[in-house]
């Protein structure tokens, strides 16, 4: 059953979405993630292990990409092949059966409408085992809040394109400490630096989505 498990990591990190599919070209007519997690599950692999299998997938290609040896591009496909796998895995997610690790909500800030940077984290973040609730772009911190309530314990993460909605973010996550000070606040975006999110009271910054993914699993109850 191991096997299934390996096999499935390498058709994420790779991005070998199907048997059909062009890339890579070195695996083309190999079965890909969407043979694999069937024949899986069908032989009595547990749908948690296969969700391991996503997840160590997606470990791989975000440290490549954390480390410059990865494109966008290669997220990108990465993610179409795990969210291949969690079209098999859908039902016992919505049963229950197969447990997240926790829960992830993500939006682009209220005057912002750029969605790249948050739908890689998102996906990346999906791939490391938690639930994933992006509520978009231009969103107000209204919203933030409201989700931040109907999902408790879960963090929080802002996204931030323009230099211009910054403040925008500055202002969610002081709403967010004094409504819900427990709660981690994780920022992102092309102008955002570290020295921002001290500034504003955030508690993680990274322009690696894989850093992300180590500190939502250490902090994770």
């Amino acid at each position: 059953m191991q096997d299934y498990v390996d096999q499935i990591a390498t058709c994420i990190a790779r991005g070998k979405v199907s048997k059909s599919s062009w890339w890579p070209p070195e695996m083309k007519d190999q079965d890909g993630a969407d043979e694999i997690a069937a024949s899986a599950l069908a032989n009595g692999l547990e749908p948690g292990t296969l969700l391991q299998g996503c997840m160590l997938g997606m470990d791989r290609i975000g440290k490549e990409f954390s480390e410059g040896k990865a494109a966008v591009t290669n997220l990108v496909i990465s993610g179409v092949a795990m969210n291949t796998v969690l079209k098999h895995l859908k039902p016992y997610l919505q049963s229950g059966e197969v447990k997240r690790k926790g829960t992830f909500v993500i939006g682009t800030v209220l005057g912002d409408l750029h969605d790249i940077g948050k739908n890689l984290i998102s996906m990346i973040i999906t791939g490391g085992g938690f639930e994933v609730i992006d509520l978009g772009v231009n969103v107000p911190t209204k919203k933030f809040l409201e989700a931040i309530g109907q999902h408790p314990g879960c963090f929080v993460g802002l996204s931030a394109l323009l230099t211009t909605t910054m403040p925008m973010m500055r202002d969610g996550v002081q709403a967010i400490r004094q409504a819900y000070p427990d709660t981690k606040v994780l920022i992102g975006g092309g102008p955002i630096t570290l020295d921002f999110c001290t500034r504003i009271g955030a508690d993680f910054y990274s322009p690696n989505p894989h850093d992300a993914v180590e500190y939502l699993q250490k902090n994770v109850a």
